[in-house]
């Protein structure tokens, strides 16, 4: 099934799309969309009867880990290595004045 695609229909794709093409890129480009549109042509023709559809190839659960607490809070021991801490917090010096 031979799809056409009219000049009028690839001014407004490249509106669209904010493409500026030369007349040799935009016959390509016509060309390039005319086999995607007949591929897809090609396989809606395809007997999908029975086939369920899917949103992954394989099987997919949830593949996150447990969200645990390994190593709780440990800012008494960050705050050791400081030069000087106040209430719990780096102690800096003013950067802005």
């Amino acid at each position: 099934m031979a799809n056409i695609i009219s000049d009028e229909t690839m001014d407004y794709v490249g509106i669209l799309a904010k493409l500026s093409l030369s007349g040799e890129e935009r016959e390509q480009a016509k060309k390039d969309m005319e086999r995607m549109l007949d591929y897809i042509d090609l396989l809606n023709r395809l007997d999908t009867e029975g086939v369920e559809p899917m949103s992954h190839v394989f099987p997919v659960h949830n593949v996150f880990r447990e969200d645990v607490v390994e190593h709780g809070d440990e800012s008494e021991q960050i705050l050791a290595n400081a030069p000087e801490a106040k209430e719990g917090a780096f102690k800096v010096p003013k950067t802005v004045e």
